[in-house]
């Protein structure tokens, strides 16, 4: 994909409307930012040149009507509206396996990121808003380009608000299932390191275990251990950055595929076999919404059931 022509804005201050009110302001700055990466976005905010009726905040804050909202200039996307590739809309819309009309629910690829920026034309919100034909649409959570599974994505504004309040209220569950590099001993763990949370590095993000950073719950549930790899159930607490890759490193096996975190000579046999991606899916998310309870399940593809079955057999030779 290829980066979008860009222009510079000029610094604006923007007031809150009823429509607005309770968003983050993290999230208000970029619907107002195309093209920003998210990751500009923070050190604005951090660096105290977005600032609320004058004052500096933090990216959490939340907004209220009549806030008026000073945003710096940037450079923003001035390709217009996003045209995604008519392949890609076709190949996304059996992916699509929940609707309902505050929400839809993604069975996201691995590879494909779940927006824009940083030289990506478009992502995953940007393909729905256009096979769906609904402008509105907005990412609920968000998963890493190269991890798989259950993306879901609200309808409006007001329901995005109240499902990421069920997220930050930790009442949805969340289940994911990960291929490990190496057998796994001694069966269901349940791992609080905390985690700490750089700036970018050459470009990436990293994520480490260090006593000074913020708490992060994972259960470890093997579900099959193999020669040289395990089927690993996962539920997670907390949503902390890249959490379950940092926390099954920290255990001494790492995702397969894992190119930030994972076991370099483990990653090669596994790609020698004809596996080139992260082997970590999100399978499940359950939460109870308008009086009902709702279990969103989200299938892994041909792709991981044949590493898996690879790894049953013991045709991926591990050398660790």
């Amino acid at each position: 994909m290829q980066a979008a022509p860009q222009q510079r804005s000029s610094a604006t201050t923007v007031e809150v409307t009823q429509a607005e009110k309770g968003q983050r302001v993290d999230n208000f700055i970029l619907r107002r930012a195309n093209g920003v990466p998210r990751s500009h976005i923070y050190r604005i905010i951090r660096t105290g040149q977005v600032r609320v009726n004058g004052g500096r905040i933090k990216p959490t804050r939340k907004l209220a009507v009549g806030d008026k909202v000073r945003i710096p200039p940037m450079n923003l996307d001035t390709s217009g509206p996003v045209n995604v590739p008519e392949r890609l809309l076709e190949e996304l819309a059996p992916c699509i396996f929940y609707e309902c009309d505050d929400f839809l629910a993604l069975n996201k690829p691995a590879g494909l990121a779940v927006h824009g920026g940083s030289g990506l034309a478009f992502g995953a919100i940007d393909v729905l808003r256009q096979l769906k034909d609904e402008p509105k649409l907005e990412l609920v959570h968000r998963l890493d380009k190269a991890t798989s599974g259950c993306l879901l994505v609200a309808r409006d504004n007001g329901v995005n608000r109240e499902l990421q309040q069920l997220f930050r209220g930790r009442e949805i569950s969340k289940r994911y299932l990960a291929l490990l590099d190496g057998a796994w001993r001694g069966g269901p763990k349940t791992e609080t390191a905390p985690l700490m949370k750089n700036k970018e590095h050459a470009g990436e993000r990293r994520v480490w275990v260090s006593d000074e950073g913020q708490s992060a719950v994972s259960h470890f549930n093997p579900k099959a251990v193999y020669a040289n790899g395990t089927l690993m159930d996962i539920d997670i607490e907390t949503g902390r950055t890249h959490q379950i890759r940092v926390h099954a490193k920290h255990n001494g096996h790492a995702v397969l595929g894992d190119t930030r975190y994972g076991d370099n000579r483990s990653n090669a046999a596994f790609k020698k076999a004809g596996f080139t991606r992260m082997y970590l899916h999100s399978m499940q998310l359950a939460f109870h919404w308008q009086g009902e309870d709702v279990v969103l399940n989200a299938p892994v593809d041909n792709d991981w059931q044949r590493a898996q079955l690879a790894l049953e057999r013991g045709v991926v030779a591990g050398e660790r």
